[in-house]
């Protein structure tokens, strides 16, 4: 008990600097194979930034917390999947979107992480000391709209 604690805790901070939300989103599935794709990439990857046109938004709504006030859509499959290597850089991910967007990570250590409006409309997560291993990616929507030509962006600049 005392461990899971421990975890909360320092999820919860880890979440509080980004910006995101230490919680756990019921309706995505990360288990699900990603509808656009995946990519593995070691610290120091180029080009940098990488990038993946997705559709943003879904048919399940995220509760929301911290980062996302009130909520968003996303699909219930991850939109993208990265494996991914730390080594001393930070890593960025965030969204480009002709619509209001919001970006659901699930992290290496089955962290939920959420961001809305970062930059306008469009959001950002960036982990300072980021893991090794998977990140599950979704761009979703504020309201129950599509955005299409939306754009996911992976950089550690």
């Amino acid at each position: 008990m005392i461990k899971r604690f421990k975890l909360f805790i320092a999820a919860a901070i880890a979440a509080t600097t980004l910006g995101g939300i230490a919680t756990t989103a019921t309706a995505q599935n990360y288990s699900l194979a990603p509808s656009y794709g995946s990519a593995t990439l070691n610290a120091g990857f180029l080009p940098d930034p990488r990038s993946v046109r997705v559709r943003a938004g879904g048919d399940y709504h995220f509760g929301g917390s911290g980062g996302c006030p009130g909520g968003g859509w996303f699909a219930n499959a991850p939109d993208f999947r990265l494996h991914y290597r730390a080594g001393g850089y930070p890593l960025t991910i965030y969204v480009s979107a002709p619509g209001d967007t919001m970006l659901l990570i699930n992290d290496p250590s089955a962290t939920w992480f959420c961001n809305d409006d970062y930059n306008g409309l469009d959001p950002l997560i960036r982990f300072s000391n980021p893991r090794s291993g998977q990140y599950d990616i979704w761009a979703g929507t504020y309201n129950r709209s599509r955005v299409r030509n939306t754009m996911i962006y992976i950089s550690e600049r």
